[in-house]
């Protein structure tokens, strides 16, 4: 089955009236859907359990979104144990027809993307830009992996041998626990359960508490695609029960983590011990934090440097992995920069995700509150030039913050705050650059501005980062374009978007036959 080649999900352009009323229109629509009870869906029936949680929307604190199950460790059992019921059947399905599946369930999603959307600006924040990027991340990658899914079935050659013929081919590992974040409630669980279920294995789904209901636009759209029961199993729950149930569970083969640091060391610590009746060593993927720099040369082209410094550093209110939390500049052009950097935050208007504010809240109190206390760290740590303040509203909003003269080791520049705040270092020039971009446990992505092609030369070698973009932005990472990963404690580098990705869902085997 021959497939055009991959191309990313145009993103919507919404200064088109009918793009703006569609949008408006899927937020009503889905308004009057908040407050609703969702499933656990199990083998694919639908399962309710006496106690619930509820995501809010983070614009307007006390308006629930959804409500969702606690589920038990029980269920954690039963919902492995559907798990591998379905692995065998899956498995076996054609690879021609997983890939149709996919890109059937490609054009489901791209039917629903303004509905899709609207759910992720009232449940976690996102502006229309965010949602909708959110949401052509999520087909772009049904879209990869249907291709990716044709190309691993035809496995690799071997080196030929006079009495011998020999088959390297790839199988699936079994059940795959996928467990998310919530700041890209669609994207990211469908990146890393769709490259499970794409390789053949079958997934328990435990979605961000904080994002339940994004999660199930992914099961509906697979369901109706035509995805077996069983196959995605979503377990909404607590991190104790749920997510350390799958982690631990003997009879998970995988788990495909992405997250916050402190989390991510425990989950790989976690599953490197082997359970009784366990007989494999897991695999994992630990996609963690960043604290990720945006180095400026006084040979850039400065206009072009701030600008994409501010979207780094303040696109979905830095609640990325990948955003820019630190401006890193020459001394010849610091101040100049610095100037230029903090009037554009200034202008940043501050207010719900609905009315597609620039900047919106942070996603919930306890964030709110961790990065105040990060502001308070700040104003003892930099110079604070701007923000510094919640901000007006009823939800979880806090001033666009620049802090300016930070010490490449202090804490606003070496721990991953998470929020609207950027700590901007002065550097007495590009290799000191270099050494303040590398100066964290991080390394994830990394921003350079300069026309200098010896300097571009030097940052492709000596930035020590997953994902390094040259005179652009640090965000934004396109499926295909940019796979995306991190090195140190930012995780394993998996590469999302790439083509070695699903080698982390499968397992090769080699089977030699004699023939003479």
């Amino acid at each position: 089955m021959g497939l055009p080649e991959f191309r990313n999900e145009p993103f919507t352009d919404f200064r088109v009236e009918a793009h703006q009323q569609a949008m408006r229109q899927a937020i009503v629509a889905v308004e009057r859907q908040l407050g609703a009870e969702l499933p656990a869906v199990i083998g694919g029936q639908r399962l309710r359990v006496q106690q619930t949680f509820e995501s809010r929307n983070p614009s307007k604190k006390d308006e629930v979104v959804a409500r969702a199950p606690m589920a038990t460790a029980e269920m954690v059992d039963r919902a492995v144990d559907a798990a591998w019921r379905a692995f065998p059947a899956w498995k076996s399905v054609p690879p021609e027809e997983k890939a149709a599946l996919f890109l059937r369930a490609a054009e489901l999603l791209r039917r629903r993307k303004f509905e899709a959307a609207a759910w992720m600006v009232l449940e976690v924040g996102k502006n229309w830009a965010e949602a909708d990027a959110d949401v052509a991340e999520a087909v772009d990658h049904l879209e990869y992996f249907a291709r990716e899914i044709l190309r691993y079935a035809e496995g690799k050659p071997t080196t030929p041998h006079p009495q011998e013929i020999s088959y390297y081919t790839y199988e699936p590992l079994g059940v795959v626990a996928v467990i998310p974040p919530w700041n890209f409630p669609l994207a990211i669980p469908m990146g890393m359960a769709l490259g499970a279920i794409a390789a053949g294995n079958t997934v328990v789904l435990k979605p961000s508490s904080d994002a339940p209901a994004t999660a199930y636009v992914f099961l509906e759209v697979m369901e109706q695609a035509g995805l077996p029961p069983g196959v995605l199993n979503v377990l909404p729950g607590s991190g104790s029960v749920v997510g350390e149930g799958v982690v631990t569970h003997p009879r998970v083969r995988m788990v495909a983590f992405t997250g916050s640091r402190e989390v991510g060391c425990r989950i790989y610590e976690q599953a490197a011990r082997v359970h009784p009746g366990q007989k494999w060593l897991k695999r994992v993927i630990a996609e963690m934090g960043g604290k990720n720099a945006v180095l400026v040369a006084e040979d850039a082209d400065l206009e072009e440097a701030v600008a994409a410094a501010v979207v780094s550093g303040y696109g979905y209110q830095g609640q990325k992995c990948s955003a820019g939390s630190r401006l890193v500049v020459t001394e010849p052009v610091y101040q100049q920069v610095l100037e230029a950097f903090v009037e554009q935050v200034r202008s940043l208007q501050v207010g719900p995700a609905k009315d597609n504010y620039p900047v919106g809240p942070v996603i919930n109190e306890r964030a709110y509150r961790s990065i105040l206390d990060y502001v308070e760290v700040g104003k003892r740590e930099g110079r604070l030039l701007c923000g510094g303040e919640p901000a007006d509203g009823d939800g979880y909003y806090i001033q666009p913050t620049v802090f300016a003269d930070v010490d490449p080791g202090a804490r606003i520049a070496q721990e991953e705050i998470f929020g609207p705040v950027v700590a901007v270092i002065r550097a007495r020039d590009f290799d000191h650059a270099l050494e303040i971009a590398n100066g964290t446990d991080y390394g994830l992505t990394g921003a350079v501005f300069t026309r200098d092609p010896d300097r571009i030369a030097r940052a492709r070698r000596d930035f020590h980062c997953g994902n390094l973009y040259i005179n652009r932005k640090c965000t934004g990472a396109l499926v295909g374009v940019h796979p995306f990963g991190g090195f140190n404690m930012s995780g394993t580098d998996a590469k999302v978007g790439g083509p070695d990705y699903l080698l982390y869902f499968l397992q090769p085997k080699v089977t030699s036959i004699k023939y003479r």
